[in-house]
């Protein structure tokens, strides 16, 4: 299982990536919205660095590996979240994700058909199905600021509200302003006692605001 690579950007194509790797040339699938930001994070030699989503493609006379490229855990999170919704397989999740993955976590969580409806090869039917399986689930991916950037490095914190602050700054949040969210979060909500449930308080704050 290919679970992260890194590597020199060959070829940028319309819904795929060409790494090579020390000699390797991998083809990386990409939905829309992460491929738009992959400019920004190729290094000074041309390299990037993604986390993916392998998995095995059957076709009626062949099956194949297929690799599906994030910019980090939380956009392959939401990804993995997003393909429990039935009919809803990897090939088509890459093609609907052509949005920010933040506007369509808070579409999800407010309900809004219309705007999933505009996702390609979403229809009525299984807006509803998306509104119906993960409302109330993808809080934390509204927080997504949809920029590259390199992952921040954690300090020590206890337990579930550690856990909670690795996944702000993973969304480029600074140190401080995550800090300051959690503390905001906590004295909203004293009987939080999750990183699901703190990261959900965190997401209401921020849409109220």
């Amino acid at each position: 299982m290919i679970v992260k690579i890194s590597g020199k950007l060959v070829e940028k194509k319309e819904n795929s990536l060409t790494v090579n790797v020390q000699g390797l040339f991998y083809e990386v699938v990409v939905p829309p919205s992460v491929l738009q930001r992959i400019e920004d994070t190729i290094d000074v030699n041309g390299n990037i660095n993604l986390v993916t989503y392998h998995y095995l493609q059957i076709d009626p006379s062949r099956g194949f590996p297929v690799l599906i490229g994030f910019l980090n855990e939380v956009e392959k999170d939401f990804f993995g979240q997003f393909i429990t919704v039935s009919g809803i397989g990897p090939r088509a999740a890459v093609k609907a994700l052509n949005k920010p993955i933040s506007q369509i976590a808070r579409a999800i969580d407010e309900g809004d058909l219309n705007f999933l409806r505009t996702l390609p090869g979403i229809g009525e039917q299984r807006a509803k199905e998306i509104v119906a399986k993960l409302q109330g689930k993808v809080g934390k991916f509204g927080l997504i600021q949809d920029k590259a950037g390199v992952s921040a490095r954690v300090e020590s914190a206890p337990g579930w509200q550690e856990e909670a602050l690795s996944v702000l700054l993973q969304l480029q949040y600074k140190r401080q302003e995550a800090l300051e969210m959690i503390k905001k979060a906590l004295e909203r909500s004293k009987d939080i006692n999750t990183t699901e449930g703190l990261l959900n308080e965190i997401y209401k704050q921020k849409v109220k605001k």
